[in-house]
């Protein structure tokens, strides 16, 4: 069974960091692209970064670039989002996707199809 566990989240104050996880399992995410989303309350669901299976190449939202950093640990089969600077409009929940149909882009950052995995999502909060 394909599974995709985003973990990290939290509730911090502007400035501070948090590292979000996404653990795969039931597949390996190695040659795939994986994604990362965010969607705050009332909000369109936001592609915030992404990287590439192959050559690794990552790709930022301009409202993240400078801020977010994604990597993946292909031994562990997990991607990470390292945000720093965490400002109050990074509150959303965010989550990761992967599969074959994901795909990274200078403009829109990240594109999926109805038959890519998502997780369940993690709540990061922003406040002082």
């Amino acid at each position: 069974q394909v599974q995709l566990v985003e973990s990290g989240g939290g509730l911090v104050q502007p400035g501070d960091s948090l590292r979000l996880s996404c653990a795969a399992s039931g597949f390996t995410l190695d040659y795939y692209a994986i994604g990362w989303f965010r969607q705050a309350p009332g909000k369109e669901r936001e592609g915030v970064s992404c990287i590439m299976g192959s050559a690794g190449s990552t790709y930022y939202a301009d409202s993240v670039k400078g801020r977010f950093t994604i990597s993946r640990d292909n031994a562990k089969n997990t991607v990470y989002l390292q945000m720093n600077s965490l400002q109050p409009e990074d509150t959303a929940v965010y989550y990761c996707t992967a599969g074959s149909g994901v795909w990274c882009h200078t403009k829109v950052v990240v594109t999926y199809t109805p038959s890519d995995y998502w997780g369940q999502g993690t709540q990061v909060t922003v406040s002082s």
